[in-house]
């Protein structure tokens, strides 16, 4: 018999799924989130789910705050289901289910006096985000982007603000009209210094309206940087079934995951925080080492293997690593010229690291999908694979793979496979690029002209002359072929 998940059936799920320890009626606000995706349910929200289940912590749960229109879909999904989550974690070895719920309410998108409220409200004494790397209004150096749209409009009408920052700010003014401190801000996103990218935005932002505010900002909030990682699929109708045939749960948006996790966070969190140190996340003085191990091994791992899997028609990640060529590329690229040049990071060995990470890509039941990996390139690529490269080049180093990397994207957004099978995009910059790597075919400097994705890296001539003579090879020879050139030390001109 299927289960329809709820508060009402909790006790008929536990036959197949772990439950929580606690009451989840019992719990209270602590925490309001942008951005309840699958990632967010399956990381912070699981730690959150591991302390309340001490009997710790039950004044720190979540309340969801919506944005975009597919923040109101998922608010009905997990209204109707109590806001619970069923998180399904897959190792090679092993598959155990367990209904989350540390989520007490998602605020829809355009209630906006009541999000600004709940944000100025003194049970609110953390925000925290999963917004994408794309969403923070940066260029490609990581700064603040104030001639972006929607941060200009924005700025021209505080008062209705429309963007996560907006909304951010409209609460901290309203804290600070009432004599309240401030909430600390947490991101949760892949990018180098989250916690100082948020804050560059969350002060650009209130810098266009009212300067002396965002000198308030900078003097009194916290901002704590932090590294985050767990792989999680985007949920389909795939991981629905599975969940309803293995586990006789019926759950309108599941999720799926890898067994593995990790959280290293700064301690910086004046109103308090939950005492997670006691659910496995690390409190580090530093969290840039490990950032930057996560960001250009795994992160740059994915994009590595992302475009050659899409061009050899690959669909799943773990097929990709079962492929010859495709693995024996990331392994070249990563012990050759990726990890050779991340920093040390305490009590750790980037070799074992890596190995960790093979293991995890090989991961079959977590069902990650090459296009999941290869969407989002034009926010992922300048974050992921584009700082090797700049470094590799400012340590006069040569950047053969890396650039290789490069063109596999560009040769991407040409917009067929080697097959001749149409690419479907999911990038924001899609249209701009597809034009300029078609280009590219003749034209190898076509594509290097997005400043805000290359930045001073297109203007080495070292990485033009490598770029350029991987795409004309990958146009010529094909993926597989330039792959085996690569590893072979021959693709090199």
């Amino acid at each position: 018999m299927t289960v329809k998940l709820s508060l009402a059936t909790l006790d008929q799920a536990k036959a197949t799924a772990a439950i929580p320890a606690y009451d989840p009626k019992t719990l209270s606000h602590g925490i309001v989130h942008f951005g309840v995706g699958n990632f967010h349910r399956a990381h912070q929200a699981i730690y959150l789910d591991d302390l309340f289940n001490t009997g710790k912590g039950h004044d720190w749960a979540i309340t969801g705050a919506g944005v975009m229109p597919s923040d109101a879909a998922m608010r009905e999904k997990l209204k109707a289901q109590d806001f619970l989550t069923t998180v399904v974690e897959q190792d090679n070895n092993k598959t155990g289910a367990r209904v989350t719920a540390p989520m007490i309410d998602i605020i829809a998108p355009g209630e906006t006096a009541a999000l600004i409220e709940k944000l100025a409200d003194p049970t609110t004494r953390i925000v925290s985000m999963t917004i994408t790397e794309g969403g923070y209004f940066i260029d490609a150096a990581g700064h603040f982007n104030p001639a972006h749209p929607a941060m200009v409009e924005d700025g021209k009408s505080p008062t209705a603000p429309k963007t996560v920052f907006g909304l951010i700010l409209a609460g901290l003014k309203v804290r600070r009209e009432r004599g309240l401190a401030p909430f600390t801000i947490m991101s949760c996103d892949n990018i180098p210094g989250n916690g100082h990218v948020t804050e560059n935005t969350v002060v650009g932002l209130a810098k266009m309206s009212d300067p002396d505010f965002a000198m308030w900002i900078h003097d009194n909030v916290a901002f704590p940087n932090s590294m985050v990682d767990r792989i999680t699929p985007a949920t389909g109708q795939r991981e629905i079934d599975i969940l309803k045939n293995d586990f006789n749960i019926d759950d309108n948006w599941p999720v799926f995951c890898e067994e593995f996790k990790q959280w290293v966070m700064e301690d910086n969190f004046p109103l308090g925080r939950p005492a997670l140190e006691e659910v496995g996340v690390q409190f580090v003085p530093d969290v840039a080492p490990y950032e930057l191990m996560k960001l250009r091994i795994l992160n740059g791992g994915h994009a590595t293997i992302a475009y050659p899997g899409e061009l050899l028609d690959i669909h799943f990640v773990h097929e990709a690593m079962e492929h010859p060529l495709i693995r024996a590329f990331l392994a070249k690229l990563e012990k050759e010229e990726i990890i050779p040049i991340v920093p040390p990071v305490p009590d750790t060995s980037l070799d074992a690291y890596f190995d960790l990470i093979e293991h995890r890509f090989l991961n079959p039941k977590i069902g990650d999908t090459i296009p999941r990996l290869a969407q989002d390139g034009s926010n992922r690529q300048p974050k992921f694979i584009l700082p090797s490269t700049r470094d590799r080049l400012d340590q006069g180093l040569d950047i053969v793979g890396l650039s290789l990397v490069s063109a596999l994207w560009c040769r991407y957004f040409a917009g067929t496979s080697d097959s001749g099978r149409k690419i479907v995009f999911n990038d924001t910059s899609a249209e701009k690029l597809q034009a300029a790597a078609i280009k590219a075919k003749d034209d190898p400097d076509a594509f290097l002209v997005f400043d805000e994705i290359f930045g001073e890296v297109s203007g080495n001539e070292l990485f033009r002359k490598r770029f350029a003579h991987a795409l004309k090879t990958l146009w010529t020879e094909g993926t597989a072929k330039t792959l085996e050139l690569y590893l072979a030390d021959e693709l090199v001109k």
